[in-house]
């Protein structure tokens, strides 16, 4: 499932090739057509992205505002493709079951396969904002919020990241790096995470996300614990623990361990990350 800095990415792409643009909307899967049709000869004027949900307001005008918005999840399948053809000339025709076609001049964003994938009014945008929690890329996030329930839960620490009413855009690859470098063991309970660490965990976190929206990927490693110290990050440097089961902990040595967790695959070091 793409993490919060893809979405950002993906919310940031969307503006920038059909952003102030009037847009061409159908459903060539036929699956979201009412919605196509709301969209339908509007701009889009502005995207947002909170956590793994990504919004993009749309306006009767150039200047107007925002009065509809699509909102998309892409969960496990989803994926945003894009296109860019001649713009007297017709897109490419639609490949798989494509939800939502997006076209303007010369640039055509498909959606395909979103667990999500709805039209919203402005209360409805707030309410889904509302039910989620503190993203570490945006900047009205409130880490405090999520360390007043953290302290007070019995939950292990390494289900309490994942859950997107406490953290927003955290999925599981974030959630392992992330308790390595804090040396936090994934099933200390949440009342178990003292205030300096959570505060390290969550600038950790902006970090990361930071720099993965900047790259378009998720390196977690630091220099001096990878097989090159310059140049660019293979893909098996990248990570700490994350899909290195039974290989050496780049830290300590110890093979790296992986446990069914919350429906998920944890992976952890069980020395670095000692109860």
């Amino acid at each position: 499932m793409p993490e919060g800095h893809s979405v950002r990415r993906h919310a940031t792409q969307l503006l920038r090739t059909l952003g102030g643009r009037r847009v061409r909307a159908s459903s060539p899967q036929g699956r979201f057509a009412d919605g196509a049709r709301l969209l339908d000869g509007r701009v889009l004027r502005s995207t947002d992205a909170h956590g793994k949900h990504l919004f993009a307001g749309f306006a009767t005008s150039e200047t107007g505002r925002p009065d509809r918005w699509l909102h998309v999840h892409l969960g496990l399948y989803g994926v945003w493709l894009e296109q860019v053809h001649h713009p007297d000339e017709e897109p490419e025709p639609p490949r798989g079951a494509v939800r939502l076609r997006l076209t303007a001049g010369a640039s055509t964003a498909d959606l395909r396969g979103p667990t999500a994938c709805e039209v919203l009014t402005r209360p409805e945008v707030q309410a889904v904002h509302q039910r989620l929690g503190a993203d570490p890329l945006r900047r009205d996030a409130d880490p405090e919020a999520a360390w007043q329930r953290l302290r007070r839960s019995r939950t292990p620490v390494g289900a309490l990241l994942m859950q997107q009413d406490l953290l927003a855009g955290v999925g599981n690859v974030y959630r392992a790096e992330a308790l390595f470098r804090a040396g936090v063991d994934p099933h200390r309970p949440g009342s178990g995470v003292d205030r300096e660490t959570w505060d390290g965990l969550w600038g950790d976190l902006v970090t990361l996300m930071r720099a993965g929206v900047r790259a378009g990927r998720i390196v977690t490693t630091r220099p001096e614990h990878r097989s090159r110290r310059t140049g660019a990050v293979s893909r098996e440097d990248a990570h700490y623990v994350y899909r290195r089961t039974g290989l050496p902990c780049r830290v300590c040595g110890t093979p790296v361990l992986a446990e069914p967790f919350v429906a998920r695959t944890l992976y952890r070091c069980p020395v670095c990350q000692a109860a």
